[in-house]
């Protein structure tokens, strides 16, 4: 299984935790994996088929240009990261 890392603002969604283990080969699967363990998380992530505007991928430290789609190993670490807009 793999490791996912929980943002502050998403942890009410799994009973506090910060990190969390879950299956999936990729970033999609890993997704549905969480959601039956902590039922509203999915909803929290996507919206219609992709991940929320402003919300972005990490897959061991490389920021994923492929969203749901990125391959993800047993080993991995996952992290949601708030899109950083500034100017």
């Amino acid at each position: 299984m793999c490791k996912v890392l929980i943002p502050a603002l998403l942890r009410s969604q799994t009973e506090g935790k910060a990190e969390v283990e879950a299956e999936g080969t990729t970033v999609g699967e890993v997704i549905r994996h969480l959601d039956v363990r902590f039922p509203g998380l999915a909803e929290r992530l996507l919206q219609d088929q992709r991940l929320r505007p402003g919300l972005g991928v990490a897959v061991d430290g490389e920021i994923s240009h492929r969203g749901l789609r990125e391959p993800v190993r047993p080993t991995s670490e996952v992290i949601f990261i708030a899109a950083v807009s500034g100017g």
